[in-house]
């Protein structure tokens, strides 16, 4: 398979990363929520938690694979973006359960290893 473009191969990570969250038992509340701040990927619900997925793919685990393309102030944009997210459905941090997880795709797509990591930051 070959994808054009770094959108298509976005596109194809992150319904890889919602379908392997479903299997889990997440249920999918919305993809790409994007506001002045930045962008999640995924948009989750655990239980009572809303998870609010960041999905990392990379080729090639050189140069540390797709957990160290985190940085600081990308978490940062994340946690801002998600309190955007709940104030305009009407919620805040303080009594709605939220977690921060990134699911890390590596190697060929067609078949990539997956790593959920839950809490990450």
């Amino acid at each position: 398979m070959h994808w054009n473009n770094t959108r298509d191969i976005g596109k194809l990570a992150e319904n890889l990363a919602a379908n392997y969250l479903i299997k889990q038992g997440l249920v999918e509340l919305t993809r790409n929520f994007t506001c002045r701040v930045g962008e999640i990927d995924l948009i989750m619900q655990e239980q009572q938690t809303l998870v609010f997925v960041e999905v990392k793919y990379r080729k090639s685990t050189n140069f540390g694979g797709a957990i160290s393309a985190i940085s600081v102030s990308k978490q940062t944009k994340l946690q801002k973006t998600a309190t955007l997210y709940l104030q305009k459905h009407q919620l805040n941090a303080y009594n709605t359960p939220c977690r921060f997880d990134v699911i890390a795709l590596e190697g060929n797509l067609s078949q990539p290893s997956i790593r959920w990591i839950q809490n990450a930051f």
